[in-house]
């Protein structure tokens, strides 16, 4: 594909990428992030950031060689072939959406609450998460265009309110709060950074639209890396101002909207009010965008007979794509806790991530790439996954039982249904 014919420039590029990361994850999972490292959390961030960063060098350089809509997909599939391992990741990858999007519904909520009595009831919690879920759902079946259109007017609103919070919160901030004598034990600040590794997933978006982006050799390493340095600084400085500015106390307690909190001290209940309309627009512009995209991903993976999503009448508007991921979305944000579903969307793209960068190490020859860095960002993403579960499993054992339960689930799927259609459409195929 031409220049002439690719629309995304650099800045657009970082956009796509600041805007995936930045989207409700933050908003979701700072608080978890506090619980866990308390006076740590800014190194917990900055050690999830890490990752990401060696992550998103694999990512450059098989963006640049494989430059297709399938992103992660594509990367796997030529990594290997297509195989019983590479279906099952697809799968996994689909299901990680699910989790984020359920993520970003149960933030929803829990900042929608807080415009209600302080006895409101789990009906209305409920009721507040199945909205953040329908309400992006119905635009996606109704208007899917709209959401493209929209989601970068909202990801500029949702960083100017951010970097706002950071500017009016730093005079108000007790460096003494983040001392080494509030830090948790090193392998809890390095759980912290895993537990909240979701928020800096939506780097990947990039890849999606390599075969847009202009002089692509020297953009999409720029975009990947610059993207993530951004998000990296960003987050940073927002946990500095939550934990700096709030008691642990306060902050605890208003742990599933703590990013509202933090501002008090600086804007009192208007602060408050105005983080929390911020939090309700970043959500629920990440629900409707990874709604869309999601919906999209599960027609692809239909079409390669991995999904029951194959009406081919529907490549412009995969409905079914859309109503399968309301209602597993649903599903999911109703029937698992915040804390269980941090940890579950955190590991399923730490899984995924591990083996993006095993493919970019299978392929290095191909993609031109430092082996050396390919495998030192297999190493840290697995590692990073491992510690994730081994921490969680002694603390909560449950969302490793939910963990296991979707790789098993991918497996099989893969096993039956995709095995199963991939046979019968190789064999029609000749004959068309």
């Amino acid at each position: 594909m031409g220049d002439k014919k690719r629309s995304i420039g650099l800045a657009g590029a970082i956009a796509i990428g600041i805007g995936g990361m930045v989207g409700g994850g933050i908003f979701a999972v700072l608080g978890e992030a506090a619980s866990i490292a308390h006076g740590a959390t800014a190194v917990a961030f900055a050690i999830a950031g890490v990752v990401a960063f060696l992550t998103a060098y694999s990512y450059a350089k098989l963006s640049v060689t494989f430059q297709n809509r399938g992103g992660t997909i594509t990367f796997i599939d030529n990594a290997f072939n297509h195989d019983l391992f590479a279906g099952s990741m697809n799968v996994m990858l689909w299901l990680s959406y699910l989790v984020t999007i359920s993520l970003y519904a149960v933030a929803f909520g829990s900042y929608a609450g807080t415009f209600f009595p302080d006895n409101h009831t789990e009906l209305l919690r409920h009721t507040l998460i199945s909205g953040a879920i329908l309400m992006p759902g119905i635009i996606n079946l109704v208007n899917a265009s709209f959401v493209s259109k929209s989601e970068t007017i909202l990801v500029v609103v949702k960083l100017i309110i951010l970097v706002f919070v950071i500017v009016v919160g730093m005079p108000y901030v007790e460096f003494e709060r983040m001392s080494p004598a509030h830090w948790e034990a090193p392998l809890a600040i390095v759980t912290a950074g895993m537990v909240i590794f979701v928020a800096y997933e939506g780097f990947e978006l990039i890849a999606n639209a390599a075969e847009d982006i202009k002089e692509p050799e020297k953009n999409l390493p720029r975009a990947f890396f610059g993207s993530v340095v951004l998000v990296i600084i960003l987050y940073i400085l927002i946990a500095i101002i939550t934990i700096g500015t709030v008691d642990e106390a306060t902050l605890m307690k208003a742990k599933d909207y703590a990013l509202a909190v933090a501002v008090k001290p600086a804007l009192g209940h208007v602060g408050f009010v105005l983080v929390a309309i911020a939090a309700l627009i970043a959500t629920f512009s990440a629900i409707n965008a990874t709604i869309y995209g999601n919906s999209r991903l599960a027609y692809s993976l239909g079409i390669e007979g991995e999904l029951p999503m194959v009406d081919k009448k529907g490549v412009d508007n995969p409905k079914y794509g859309v109503v399968t991921t309301i209602i597993l979305s649903l599903l999911m944000a109703n029937l698992i806790d915040l804390t269980e579903i941090a940890i579950i969307g955190s590991a399923s793209f730490l899984l995924v991530f591990s083996v993006t960068n095993l493919s970019a190490l299978r392929l290095y020859k191909e993609i031109h790439g430092n082996r050396w860095f390919f495998l030192l960002a297999f190493i840290s993403s697995s590692a990073a996954l491992i510690t994730l579960m081994v921490h969680t499993y002694h603390s909560n054992p449950n969302a490793v039982y939910i963990f296991v339960a979707f790789m098993v689930l991918s497996l099989l799927f893969e096993l039956s249904y995709g095995k199963l259609y991939r046979k019968k459409f190789s064999t029609k195929k000749p004959s068309e």
